[in-house]
């Protein structure tokens, strides 16, 4: 099987490198700023078509989400654009398509997790634009995934654990939004879940996190525990904490599709966790 994978300098398209390059029978196309700009709409219909791919694993975006509220032409050009000439590209060489996506799509309105079929209503223009790109795969293909995630950390990347340990290292107290409610996904379980994905014909819409709910404070909190850090997180609310883009309250998404479709769920956030500062002091001693 031939797969092309997008966003391979990310912290998600690493991982998925990472199991595919161990599989046998795979050949792998990197695609990269260089080899696939998603902002130009004809190179990157063109590399796909010319590739002739049995899949696309598409992971490359603009995800800079405050950025984003000034930068919108080339967020949308990347999420939407780059997205549909990927999707059309595929239609025409018939090969399948996954697509990552965001709990952003959603207005953030309310406890309950959000189920796949659910309205889409995004708050900010990341969302927004990652929701043009969901509708972008729906109108050109009948052979895609739509893989929802939220709050990703991984080794190839800046993200929330990063940052709270350099913090913890330089602070005894940190603000941090408590009514922000969602999941923290590691990479390499969500890689594991779209690397076997690829491989069957269960199309459609999904959530893939790992498992459990937590605010961004509790996850700091058990960031600043296993990272052997002293460091007091002050609770605050999203009111208190201002950012450029508005962040949605309730990011719980449900994994009822994963389930339905025998799709493994992934351990709890907690375990994530565990596994990736025991990795970032691997990496840190190499």
């Amino acid at each position: 099987m031939k797969i092309i994978v997008t966003g391979v300098n990310g912290q998600l398209g690493y991982d998925v490198i990472k199991i595919l390059k161990n599989k046998k029978d795979v050949e792998v196309i990197k695609a990269d700023k260089d080899n696939c700009d998603l902002t130009d709409e004809k190179a990157t219909f063109e590399f796909v078509k010319n590739q002739k791919p049995d899949a696309v694993i598409h992971c490359g975006a603009y995800t800079a989400v405050d950025k984003a509220e000034d930068d919108k032409e080339i967020c949308m050009k990347i999420n939407k654009n780059g997205t549909e000439a990927i999707a059309k590209a595929c239609k025409e060489i018939s090969a399948k398509m996954i697509y990552i996506s965001t709990d952003y799509v959603f207005s953030g309105i309310g406890e309950k997790p959000w189920e796949v079929n659910d309205e889409a209503s995004p708050i900010n223009y990341y969302g927004l634009s990652k929701y043009e790109g969901e509708k972008s795969v729906i109108s050109n293909l009948k052979n895609f995934f739509i893989v929802r995630t939220s709050w990703v950390f991984g080794i190839n990347g800046k993200n929330f654990v990063r940052t709270m340990i350099n913090l913890g290292k330089k602070m005894n107290t940190i603000n941090v939004v408590n009514d922000q409610i969602g999941s923290p996904t590691y990479t390499p379980d969500l890689a594991k879940l779209l690397c076997e994905m690829v491989f069957t014909e269960k199309y459609g819409i999904y959530h893939g996190t790992n498992e459990d709910f937590c605010s961004w404070a509790d996850f700091a909190e058990e960031i600043f525990k296993l990272a052997n850090l002293d460091v007091k997180v002050n609770r605050i609310t999203t009111e208190e904490y201002k950012t450029k883009a508005i962040r949605p309250k309730n990011s719980r998404l449900s994994k009822k599709s994963l389930i339905e479709s025998n799709f493994s769920l992934f351990p709890t956030w907690k375990d994530a966790l565990k596994r990736y500062i025991e990795e970032l002091k691997e990496h840190d001693e190499n």
